[in-house]
């Protein structure tokens, strides 16, 4: 067999296979894919003491409301650019967000100043809803990955509520 007959036969049985099974396998996963960022409606981002999540944030509507050090309810328009609603998004793939469970945590009565984050991502077809309580004492990867995500929301809402400048 030739050196080019050897080649046409390793492209026909290795790579052509793979090729296919790639593409069988990957078209519907792709096509498929539950959260786009195209599909983004609205985030609701909410936390608090307990039940009560005074703070609380939207997208949508660009309301945002928190307790400030004065414990003074404050209320403000702050409304995201479509940049701050992509970094969020990359950054909730890149932590793996759409793998979370449900609710990460217990709510407890004996603990009366346990931090509550409740995180509603809202698509066309489809919704990511997240309840995370502070005192997970679970998986801490997982409540780390959760704590992140949190993170990145506060900062992408208080970056947008000061370019507002309001």
């Amino acid at each position: 067999m030739s050196n080019k007959g050897k080649k046409i036969f390793l492209a026909l049985t290795i790579i052509l296979p793979m090729i296919i099974y790639c593409y069988i396998y990957y078209k519907p996963i792709i096509q498929n894919a539950p959260f786009r960022k195209n599909d983004f409606v609205y985030m609701d981002y909410k936390w608090g003491i307990k039940d009560t999540l005074e703070n609380q944030y939207n997208s949508k509507t660009g309301a945002y409301q928190y307790v400030n050090s004065r414990d003074s309810i404050i209320t403000k328009k702050v409304l995201l650019k479509s940049d701050d609603i992509l970094y969020i998004h990359s950054k909730a793939n890149e932590l793996g967000l759409w793998n979370f469970p449900d609710t990460i945590g217990v709510k407890s009565a004996k603990s009366m100043s346990v931090p509550r984050y409740d995180m509603l991502f809202q698509y066309k077809e489809k919704a990511k809803h997240v309840v995370v309580y502070g005192d997970f004492d679970g998986n801490p990867k997982l409540l780390d990955a959760a704590m992140q995500m949190r993170k990145i929301i506060e900062e992408t809402i208080n970056q947008a509520e000061k370019r507002s400048g309001k």
